[in-house]
This record gives structure tokens, sequence and C-alpha cells, in this order.
């Protein structure tokens, strides 16, 4: 399978005038045809910026800095924006965070489908009328038509979050970026929604790009894991070289932190505090926080390292 997506040396900052925020650092990875890759990292760490700059869709403070986003070849920071909405949708599809704010509240569920499937070349009311209520049996509603005609507010949020995968797949795109799917719903109906995504990702062979800063998210169907600290990816691998033999030390102290099962009054954390991305250290950002640092961390910041069985990272332990 060739690449779907393509990103090289992607860096992007917010902000007005002189002062801007450096938000994502140099990143550079692919998706192949139908892959499902991770990523992993704490709030704050660029990774909902770093999926936004891959959809075009960054707020108006945000600029590309350098860098390529190439999908299926074609280069999206090229494109005008009557191409790019006509990819959207149709071609690349995000499940947002929070679908009760992603759904508008005033509009039918079934309406706010049907909208999509017309954006992109269902002229027909009548079978835009019949496909609504198959795509929310499809994501798991035993009464569709009820749901077709409900407002947002009037259900769950496991409900709404289906309402929301059913939307961004109408159009059986290429791409699914989902950011944070589950962090919304409690753990029951947590599993619920992967197994479900997982599903749908199998039967239509769709590439997806899942964010969460929860491991537990990307257990058992994300094939690779990239792992962002402070705007960089700082490791990348499989599922099984990240979870079972972590090489970054922030890495490490995440899958730390799932594994460990915390005492009565406190939660596991990774010591220290994230580092604030106007005043970045000139060296590894990780450094002030790492139980393993080494004078030349402070000094300069280490390169990406490639490691047996294409596994990357970037440590100055590794070289």
């Amino acid at each position: 399978m060739g690449d779907l997506v393509q990103i090289e040396d992607l860096s992007i900052s917010y902000g007005n005038g002189e002062q801007r925020l450096p938000a994502v650092q140099h990143a550079s990875f692919s998706i192949a045809a139908g892959e499902v890759v991770g990523i992993l990292g704490e709030s704050g760490s660029g990774k909902t910026t770093l999926a936004l700059g891959l959809a075009r869709m960054l707020p108006a403070s945000g600029c590309y800095e350098s860098g390529s986003v190439k999908f299926r070849g074609a280069d999206l920071l090229q494109m005008t924006e009557k191409q790019l909405a006509a990819l959207r949708g149709a071609q690349i599809a995000i499940i947002w965070q929070d679908p009760a704010l992603a759904l508008n509240p005033v509009i039918r569920v079934g309406t706010q489908i049907a909208e999509v499937l017309r954006a992109h070349g269902c002229r027909d009311r009548r079978e835009r009328a019949a496909r609504v209520p198959a795509l929310l049996a499809e994501v798991g509603f035993d009464r569709p038509a009820e749901v077709a005609s409900a407002y947002p507010h009037q259900l769950s949020g496991g409900q709404r979050q289906r309402v929301a995968i059913a939307q961004a797949l109408c159009c059986r795109p290429a791409l699914v970026i989902a950011d944070e799917p589950t962090s919304k719903l409690d753990a029951a109906l947590q599993v619920e929604i992967l197994t479900l995504l997982a599903n749908l990702r199998e039967r239509y062979g769709m590439g997806c790009l899942i964010i969460s800063h929860d491991p537990s998210v990307f257990a058992g169907w994300a094939e690779r894991l990239l792992v962002m600290y402070a705007g960089e990816i700082v490791e990348a691998g499989t599922r099984e070289q990240v979870f079972g033999r972590p090489l970054h030390p922030y890495s490490q102290a995440l899958v730390r932190l799932a594994a460990e099962v915390a005492p009565r009054h406190r939660l596991p954390v990774i010591a220290g505090e994230p580092p604030d991305s106007m005043r970045l250290p000139p060296g590894c950002a990780f450094e002030p926080r790492c139980p393993e640092r080494m004078a030349v961390c402070s000094g300069s910041r280490p390169a990406p390292r490639a490691q047996p069985k294409k596994q990357q990272v970037s440590c100055f332990k590794y070289e």
C-alpha cells in the first residue's frame, strides 16, 4: 500500500506580529492507505495542532512556518479553499473531541448528516432521506429514524458521539482524524466507541489518525504511534515497540503511568511541569523533567535517530 499522507518538516506557530508561539516543530511522518496511526502526548504537546494542520483547518492565528502536507501526492498547502472544501468531508473527515460542540444544537441530527451528503454530490433528496437512517443503523442505533429526528441535546454523550461518527463516515473518506474521540465518555462507553471505530475501519479500509493523551486508546488497533512533547515528535515506532520497549524517557514515563495502580489519595504523575512554549530551553525540551538528563541535553536539541526495526527517537542516549 502506498502512502496516503506524507508530512515533511512541518512547523506551525500561533500569534500575531513578531511574537509567535511554536506549536509544532519539524514534524515528519506518513500514513499508509488503510493504516491506523496514533499521536500520544500530554495536553498542550501539539497533537491537535498537528491534526488541524494536516487538514488545513488552523485558526486565523495559525501559520505554517515550513514543510509540506501531501494527501495522495497533492500538497494541501498549495490548494485553494474551493479545492479544500471538496476534499474535507469527502476524502478527509474529522471526529471532534466534543460532539456536543461539533453538532449544531438547533438542527436535527438527520438533517446535519444529510447536509454533508448533499455538499458532496448526493443531490437527490429521497436518496439522502434513505441513506441517513442506514448510516445511523451502521453506527449502532436500534431506532435510527427516531435518532434522525432528534436534536443533539436529546441524545446522551455516547449517542452524540455515534452521530458524529456517522457524519464523518457518510462519504466513506480515505482518512479519518479522531481527536480525543472518547475523552468525554465513561469507561464502558469508551470501549464501545473504540470498538465501533475499529470495526468500521476494518470494514471500509480507511486510514485513521487517532489523537489521545491516554495510551489505552491505542491498544489493539493502532499500528504505529507518534509520541509528542513540546510540539516535537520525540519517538515513533510500532505500537508494540512504543508500549513494549519505549526508548525516550518521556515515552517511558507515559507507558509507566498507564500501567501503574495509584495508591489511595495519590495520582501517578510525571515529575516537573510541561514547558512554556514561549520559553523553551535551548536544549532538549524534556531535559528539566528527565531523570536521565546529561550535560549535553541542556545545550543542544537532539535530532531524530533511526533505531533498529524502523523505530525512531530524539534523545542523546542513542547517539
